[in-house]
């Protein structure tokens, strides 16, 4: 139990430190592009966290090292591949839809994690649907503002839910397999990083003085949203199943709403602030240990 509360308490601060880090992003976005503001972000991100690798290497030699050490090295690699479509996927629906429905669609990802943990033989029970519907109602009070219709910039932003859906079932896989978690996430954003840097200089026309311009938002991004948030999210993984995990960093889309409300001074109506509401009774909801079947068993137990 106090495993499982740890676990949840590091998925809800990855979820704030991404939230906040959207503040971040859309200010950083005034001086570079995408792919630039993604490689560099991302490769800080890993540089950050090679003290702590060799740090938690020495705290834990194992018979099993090698292994250990090669399961990390393979799903850092697979995770790095995964996150570096999602976020590009992301960016480039960014690109051609509104925000609000950017982060609805990408929020998707609570109802896509499930459907894809039944194909890989892991079952949801009905609390667990129950909230992740609810949170959907939530997200969509939240983000939608105008009609609901799908562009193509929808269609990428969907396409990058379902990456990061994918991301969540690997995080599981290499997990059970292992792996060291500071170790898989260094690997996986050197991964991610060195594919958008291509990416940045075959698609952009990046500027070392841009970069330094938006040198405090990327540096929060880099530290706390790729080296902390990411490695707190496989940590927090190893003690939560994937379903409620997603729900859990689904939050970072109300964090995301209240930190522009409040450091941006952006307006919220009341239907957002019943958004925000919604899914925090959703998330709170799906951490609380009911059981409907025992429930009943103890009534019909007393009846007798």
């Amino acid at each position: 139990m106090l495993k499982k509360l740890r676990g949840s308490l590091m998925l809800l601060t990855a979820a704030f430190i991404w939230g906040t880090a959207f503040v971040a992003q859309s200010k950083g976005m005034d001086y570079v592009a995408p792919f630039t503001y993604n490689a560099v972000r991302t490769l800080i991100g890993g540089v950050v966290l090679i003290p702590m690798v060799f740090l938690f290497g020495q705290k834990s030699r194992r018979k099993v090292s090698e292994n250990n050490n090669k399961i990390s090295f393979i799903g850092g690699i697979i995770c790095g591949l995964v996150l570096f479509a999602a976020s590009s996927f992301q960016q480039l629906g960014i690109s051609l839809t509104s925000a609000g429905k950017a982060g609805f669609i990408t929020a998707l990802y609570v109802v896509i994690v499930p459907v894809i943990s039944i194909i890989f033989g892991q079952k949801s029970n009905l609390k667990m649907w129950l909230c992740a519907f609810t949170a959907i109602i939530g997200f969509y009070l939240l983000c939608i503002k105008e009609g609901f219709r799908l562009s193509k910039g929808d269609l990428y932003v969907l396409i990058c839910a379902v990456f990061y859906s994918v991301h969540i079932i690997v995080i599981d896989h290499f997990n059970s397999k292992g792996a060291e978690p500071v170790k898989m996430s260094c690997v996986q954003f050197f991964t991610a990083g060195s594919i958008m840097m291509i990416c940045m200089f075959i698609f952009e026309s990046p500027a070392l003085s841009a970069v330094w311009a938006a040198k405090y938002t990327i540096l929060y991004a880099g530290v706390m949203s790729c080296g902390v948030a990411y490695t707190l999210q496989i940590i927090g993984q190893k003690y939560t199943e994937s379903a409620a995990a997603a729900l859990i960093m689904s939050l970072e889309s109300v964090f995301a709403a209240l930190a522009g409300w409040i450091i941006l001074s952006e307006h919220m109506s009341m239907k957002e602030f019943a958004g925000c509401i919604l899914v925090f009774a959703a998330v709170v909801f799906s951490q609380l240990d009911i059981s409907f079947k025992n429930r009943i068993h103890i009534k019909e137990k007393g009846d007798t």
